[in-house]
């Protein structure tokens, strides 16, 4: 072997064991980084559980709970327990489920609250949500069932949401325009851990609405299902036998009587109100002789003949959007209901004469709930079928057709509560038939109204959240340039670069 071997090989072996070396030390880093990286993910983890801090990186979003939900989850004084009936092909389910757990992450962060949620999937845990389905009277999927000491409440969850329909080229389109998520999980919270159960009573005698009647046209047994799924308790009331309101009242309710009161049963309404500051909605409608419309006119309420028209779909039904600004249809800005031929309910000049006359205490306070658009009109001709607009006869404006009245004082911590009324020209729009059309602005409008009544309207100031969509308007030329950027020249500038390294390696 010549010297010159000899050095190439001695050379070699020295390439060789610098190789080594460097393989050695790179792996030995590898294992320190690893080591260091695992180190500093079991610190930070150790971190964060010891010291726990979430960031909202979103900048609107569908579940950052308000002041009043975070102060009402504050006050729980018992364990609350949380059931969703979600299926995950449900187009809320994401919303609902991420809310959900919003809540159930906050009640897990304070002292003494604690907040039991449970998400079953109807279409997969079916012994489960059979067992469940039993025990909390779930008759439908998709909702959401709220339960403390044994006061359950229940949240539709198709109602949580406000859709936009449009007619597009490629069918009709729904578009989510408002989620309602928040205001009801909150005042599903709030019924549920009130001691006390309220009593609804729906005076019956005179031809009223049914809570009874599961017919499929003029029943009650749906709105009378709702009340109950609201824990409220929900009785039938005789007047002339019981000659009072009971004293556990907590709201009265005359829906669509077709016979005339007697003068002992409406004085009795007129006690309520006057001695006990009681809660009474009247659900009146059209060309009836109830014989109260000298006692709501006391309360500065009119009842206007005829019928109220206006948009409409067959011409037997209003379309309301119009609302008053009130409690009750706070949160009705993109909530449509939809009255059968309502009586116009009006404010009558006796109100307000005694509202510019009368302090604050003494003065009815006289707010229109739902009324028409300005294309709406009085309909005083009941023969024409569907109604119609007489040039010349008929007066075209603005007709409102529920209003609220509230007597007394309000926000101030005294025994006598504010008397409350409500009024709506209609009682067919909360009707089995009416309910089974799935029109749910009619079941919003009308459980708002009456828990405003027992004064469970402290979480009707919840607003629902708008959906934020970020959009982007490109024309057909820049879709073009953003395409040949991203998927051709991207990719084959990183193409080219690996293969420029890869034949240099080669060399």
């Amino acid at each position: 072997m010549t010297k010159e071997v000899q050095e190439e090989t001695k050379e070699a072996r020295r390439h060789v064991r610098r190789q080594r070396r460097r393989r050695v030390v790179t792996g030995l880093n590898v294992v320190v980084a690893v080591f260091l990286m695992a180190a500093a993910v079991i610190l930070l983890n150790l971190l964060v559980s010891r010291f726990p801090y979430r960031l909202q990186l979103r900048s609107s979003s569908h579940v950052a709970l308000s002041e009043r939900t975070l102060g009402l989850l504050k006050g729980l004084q018992s364990d609350v327990t949380v059931t969703a009936f979600l299926a995950s092909e449900e187009s809320l389910y994401d919303q609902v489920r991420v809310l959900l757990h919003e809540y159930a992450y906050v009640a897990s962060r304070l002292d003494g609250v604690t907040l039991n949620l449970e998400i079953v999937d109807p279409n997969r845990d079916i012994a489960r949500t059979r067992a469940l389905a039993q025990n909390y009277d779930v008759a439908t999927e998709d909702v959401v069932v709220f339960s403390c000491g044994g006061r359950t409440k229940h949240v539709v969850i198709k109602d949580l949401a406000e859709y936009e329909v449009q007619l597009t080229e490629a069918g009709i389109v729904r578009n989510l325009i408002g989620f309602f998520g928040e205001q009801a999980f909150s005042s599903a919270i709030l019924s549920v851990t009130q001691e006390h159960t309220p009593v609804v009573y729906f005076v019956s005698g005179h031809g009223e609405r049914d809570i009874e009647d599961f017919g499929r046209q003029g029943g009650y047994s749906s709105i009378a299902r709702a009340i109950r799924h609201d824990n409220m308790e929900v009785r039938r009331l005789l007047l002339a036998e019981h000659g009072a309101v009971p004293d556990d009242c907590a709201a009265l309710i005359v829906a669509g009587p077709d016979q005339k009161l007697s003068e002992i049963e409406i004085r009795c309404i007129q006690d309520y109100l006057k001695n006990g500051h009681g809660r009474v909605m009247f659900l009146l409608d059209p060309s009836v002789d109830t014989g109260l419309a000298p006692l709501l006119d006391e309360w500065g309420v009119g009842l206007g003949s005829g019928v109220a028209a206006g948009l409409t779909l067959s011409g037997h039904e209003l379309i309301v959007a119009s609302y008053g600004k009130h409690p009750i249809t706070h949160a009705f800005d993109n909530v449509t209901t939809m009255f059968y031929m309502p009586r116009p309910v009006i404010t009558t000049e006796s109100a307000q004469d005694e509202n510019n006359g009368s302090g604050e205490e003494d003065r009815a306070r006289v707010t229109v709930l739902a009324a028409t658009g300005p294309e709406g009109w009085v309909e005083t001709d009941l023969s024409q079928d569907p109604p119609r607009y007489d040039e010349g006869t008929d007066r075209r404006g603005v007709v409102s057709v529920a209003v609220a009245v509230e007597k007394g004082l309000v926000g101030v911590d005294v025994e006598l509560q504010p008397t409350r009324v409500v009024v709506v020209g209609d009682s067919y729009f909360v009707s089995n038939a009416a309910l089974s059309g799935g029109v749910g602005g009619n079941v919003s409008f009308f459980l708002s109204s009456l828990n405003w009544l027992v004064e469970r309207d402290c979480l009707l100031a919840i607003a629902p959240r708008p959906p934020q969509e970020l959009r982007l308007e490109m024309s057909q030329p820049q879709w073009t340039q953003v395409f040949l950027l991203t998927v051709v020249l991207v990719p084959g500038c990183i193409a080219l670069l690996g293969f420029c390294v890869w034949l240099r390696r080669r060399r």
